[in-house]
């Protein structure tokens, strides 16, 4: 009896959300993926550096 109010009231607040834009979700997956691509490449960078340098010293 609790699951099927709970899934009642789940079905009652999705009617309620405002869901974002197909123009919103383009420029919030655009974000992500390049700083994903920029914290790559800084952190491939970093690792290169870190790794030259303990090749360096030893």
């Amino acid at each position: 009896m609790k699951f099927a109010r709970f899934l009642k009231s789940v079905a009652a607040e999705m009617k309620v959300v405002t869901w974002p834009t197909a123009k919103e979700n383009r420029r919030d997956t655009s974000t992500v993926l390049g700083t994903s691509i920029i914290m790559a490449i800084f952190l491939g960078a970093v690792d290169w550096i870190v790794q030259w340098a303990l090749t360096f010293l030893a």
